[in-house]
């Protein structure tokens, strides 16, 4: 495993040679709305997910566009706009920003937003720097002027020309409107089309909501540990919000990749042995790294939240090319003693039990919990990571290879796991934190391997958070 101790690069200013554009259906669309799903319209998705793409070699911009209005003719609520349901709109007609409104999407045909930039760097010099984005790469995803995130087109793309030839394709698609499944089936579609113009997408869009409706009246016949109804101020058991403290600090990435023969030997910490995949055994390593890195109180109770895929987990299944959310977040819990004290073990049955009970009774009870608009993700003390890797996001060729690289355009606190290109059994973990706590987490996620065991941490209750 590696540690990327690179420092990150900051990304100077992109030359817009043009206004953006926008960029609609090439054909007809239904002129309709589409009320989101309960697992569309939670709060905690209710921002843009920003992908970056980096190629050696660049691709003709009038093609991009070309094939861009063609797939957004399948793909048309990324065409349309998100906004309050009308049914829940006040008198005022004026309540887009109310965090209680149902969204619901206006198929209205309007366009994705479309930019073109220059930037004058290398393919090779962005690449020796791609694991730890900061800040000023945001600059590669043009930043819409918009009062709120209502108005931000669903689908904002920037395709920025390098100096060498190559070119950066940085995506910024709408969480409520789709998932990482969602994301990759789109992107996947749009470069096809881009690099053979005479074919068809291979997998037809779903966008029907129907099939994920809540029952009437709702039935939450089990209990959901990672929701939560308490103020936002405050953690579990009046401790302090964990995250809400995290995100009040400077943050730095930290960037660390795990090749097969070291996952296999974190898999051997796992005494007595257990079979496990390796996403339960890297998901638990993770997870007890980040609490013995924030010296937590021994009491405190946190939680890991990660997304599961439900698509096969629900009675019936659902359709082929599901184009909405379509995951939960399983959720483990233990207080930070069982966690930190015991071996890989404990963590890893917590994860395989917190992913066990979601079947459909427990999965439809979740989303009948959400018509209770109060109901939010308890991130309060909670580790979240969402899997990047082993969705094809890392297979997305327009026609010139596949990326050098892929991953978000920034890091923050909730965790990734991300592919990497060319090696399909290694995992990178992306997670900003505090200087002085990633310092620790990546000193907790590498030393495993000799000192796993005997690390009771050294000064860990100093400076506890809690």
């Amino acid at each position: 495993m590696t540690a990327n101790p690179k420092p990150s690069l900051e990304i100077p200013d992109c030359y817009y040679p043009n206004s953006p554009l926008r960029i609609r259906p090439d054909s007809p669309t239904p002129k309709h709305t589409i009320c989101l799903s309960n697992l569309d319209d939670q709060k905690f998705l209710r921002f843009s997910i920003k992908y970056l793409y980096l190629y050696e070699k660049g691709v003709s911009v009038e093609r991009l566009k070309l094939s861009l209005s063609r797939v957004l003719s399948e793909y048309y609520p990324l065409a349309g706009r998100l906004r309050a349901c009308k049914s829940q709109v006040g008198n005022d007609g004026d309540d887009d920003n109310d965090q209680s409104n149902k969204l619901e999407v206006d198929c209205n045909g309007e366009g994705a937003l479309f930019a073109e930039a220059f930037l004058d760097l290398s393919a090779q010099e962005l690449l020796e720097f791609c694991d730890k984005p900061n800040r000023s790469w945001r600059k590669l995803i043009y930043k819409v002027d918009a009062h709120c995130f209502l108005d931000v087109p669903p689908l904002v793309v920037q395709v920025t020309n390098l100096r060498c030839g190559g070119m950066i394709l940085c995506t910024s698609i709408n969480h409520c409107l789709c998932d990482g499944i969602g994301t990759s089936q789109f992107l996947n579609a749009w470069a096809q089309l881009t690099a053979n113009p005479n074919s068809h997408t291979q997998i037809i869009p779903f966008h029907n909501r129907y099939v994920l409706k809540p029952r009437n009246p709702p039935q939450v016949t089990f209990t959901h540990p990672g929701f939560t109804k308490s103020s936002p101020e405050s953690g579990e058991n009046g401790h302090l919000a964990i995250n809400k403290y995290l995100q009040s600090q400077p943050l730095v990435a930290t960037s660390i990749t795990f090749n097969p023969s070291q996952i296999l030997s974190l898999k051997r910490q796992i005494v007595p042995s257990l079979k496990c995949t390796t996403f339960e055994a890297l998901a638990s390593h993770t997870w007890r790294a980040w609490v013995r890195s924030l010296n937590l109180s021994y009491l405190l109770n946190v939680k890991l939240l990660f997304s599961v895929n439900i698509r096969r987990r629900l009675r019936p299944e659902l359709p082929q090319g599901y184009y909405g959310n379509g995951f939960v977040l399983g959720c483990a819990e233990a207080t930070v003693k069982d966690l930190v004290t015991s071996n890989l073990h404990h963590g890893v049955k917590l994860v395989q039990q917190a992913k066990s009970c979601l079947d459909d009774g427990y999965i439809r009870s979740m989303i009948d919990l959400l018509e209770d608009k109060k109901v939010k993700t308890d991130v309060s003390a909670s580790l979240v990571i969402s899997q990047w890797s082993k969705l094809g996001l890392e297979d997305v060729d327009f026609g010139t290879g596949k990326p050098l690289q892929m991953g978000p355009v920034t890091s923050d606190i909730y965790c990734l796991f991300l592919p990497i290109i060319g090696e399909p059994d290694s995992v990178r973990v992306l997670l900003s934190l505090p200087q002085l706590i990633a310092e620790r987490f990546e000193f907790y996620m590498t030393h495993f391997l000799h000192k796993d065991e005997n690390i009771q941490s050294n000064g860990y209750h100093d400076e506890k958070i809690g």
